[in-house]
């Protein structure tokens, strides 16, 4: 499993990156302060740096500069309230791989990291299948029984999810982070919803729900 470093200093965002990358299959962890981040970076092996730039302690442009002068190339993505172009130029030109700012979908953002870690070599699926259903990314259509099934991409994307964690429970909250993102009601019932449009048209014991818990893709 890869390894992703979060360098952001609000708690709330942080709790959601963390709890939205651990759903999609990552490890991670998390730092508050600019001079922990450019340490932490430098001691332990991750695959990619989440980073944001205005750090307590250290900013976010200088941690980079000192990552990449010692010669370490792993993806960073910069994540921040700064809209300004000197910031999104100063950025790319620290050594960033790309740039996200805030409020941010988390869909975009886990698309946006996969994207970087598939550039060093990461294989990902192009086709997921389980009780003969198919799901092909690369297409994005779906079939169930060698039958064309009409998805919404909001379906698709949930009907992904499901299948990149079979067998596995997941929460109302994950799924809602992953799929609708980080600006999206908290108190929305919209998981429930899209889950019953996913039986109507993929099989009713397709999608199981565990109670007080969420939901997981039936091993059968």
């Amino acid at each position: 499993m890869k390894r992703i470093l979060i360098a952001e200093d609000e708690p709330g965002i942080v709790s959601f990156l963390e709890k939205g990358l651990r759903a999609a299959g990552f490890i991670t962890h998390a730092v508050g302060d600019g001079r922990t981040a450019g340490e932490i970076a430098r001691d332990r092996d991750f695959d990619l740096l989440i980073l944001d730039l205005g750090l307590p302690g250290r900013d976010g442009h200088d941690v980079l500069s000192e990552i990449r002068s010692r010669g370490e190339r792993m993806p960073v993505i910069i994540l921040t309230a700064r809209r300004g172009i000197d910031d999104t130029v100063g950025g790319l030109e620290s050594g960033a791989d790309d740039y996200v700012t805030k409020p941010f979908r988390f869909e975009e953002l886990v698309a946006r990291v996969k994207v970087r870690l598939r550039d060093q070599g990461t294989p990902d699926p192009l086709v997921l299948d389980s009780a003969g259903i198919r799901l092909d990314l690369k297409t994005r259509k779906a079939t169930v029984g060698g039958k064309e099934v009409a998805l919404s991409a909001r379906e698709f994307n949930l009907a992904e999810m499901f299948f990149r964690h079979p067998g596995q429970v997941l929460s109302r909250q994950q799924l809602q982070s992953q799929v609708w993102g980080f600006d999206f009601d908290p108190n929305s019932n919209v998981v429930d919803v899209y889950v019953g449009y996913l039986r109507k048209k993929m099989g009713a014991d397709l999608i199981e729900t565990v109670r007080g818990m969420g939901y997981r893709l039936s091993a059968d």
